[in-house]
């Protein structure tokens, strides 16, 4: 999935969720959710690829060390 169609996709299914309608089509393709946590699920799922794409996927990985210095 490119990166236009999951902004597409997430538009269609913030619109529908707005709605209260559980069917989204995005191009012609018909996707249907059982609840609303399913909905926000997949939300959080392409918000997540969506950064992961435009952010060009490198992640921020911070270690910290200590000791006591003796």
């Amino acid at each position: 999935m490119t990166l236009d169609e999951m902004i597409a996709h997430r538009d269609a299914l913030l619109a529908a969720r707005y709605r209260g309608v559980r069917t989204v089509e995005v191009e012609g393709r018909r996707v249907g959710y059982a609840s609303d946590a399913e909905m926000a699920s997949a939300l959080a799922d392409l918000e997540r690829r969506i950064a992961a794409g435009t952010a060009g996927g490198r992640r921020r990985i911070v270690r910290t060390a200590a000791s006591k210095g003796l």
